[in-house]
């Protein structure tokens, strides 16, 4: 092979490799972007699930229902859909807990704990023993 062809041909190589990582880059850049919306579409997702879930527990189990009134009920507050006194710290913490089924799977666990050990009054370091799993 003459050097003039092996000119011509390594010139014919660098343009094709030219193309082939314009390409390449061109590849790498659509996939840059798609992770990043990937990434937000998948919080968005999880987002209207966890919302969607909690409203269809909340229709299934509403936080309240109706009873008739009890009078031998004890002042003060007490535990969500119970009898079990607690404090107001108490109360103030289960409200922060967002999902309405989590808050009532936390108020049950403690009001079954609280049964067990014949706890009185709910404060908080009872409830932060009590609630965790």
């Amino acid at each position: 092979m003459s050097d003039r062809e092996t000119t011509e041909r390594l010139g014919a190589l660098e343009t094709r490799l030219g193309r082939l990582e314009t390409l390449l880059g061109a590849l790498n850049d659509k996939l840059d972007r798609s992770g990043a919306g990937l990434a937000e579409s998948k919080a968005g997702l999880q987002a209207w699930v966890t919302e969607y879930v909690s409203l269809r527990l909340q229709q299934l189990v509403p936080e309240t229902c109706e009873h008739a009134p009890d009078d031998t009920a004890t002042p003060g507050p007490v535990l969500p859909g119970t009898r079990i006194r607690c404090t107001e710290e108490v109360l103030h913490r289960l409200s922060r807990i967002p999902i309405p089924f989590v808050r009532q799977m936390v108020t049950q666990k403690v009001v079954e704990t609280a049964r067990a050990e014949n706890v009185v009054t709910v404060d908080v370091r009872f409830f932060e023993r009590a609630a965790t799993f």
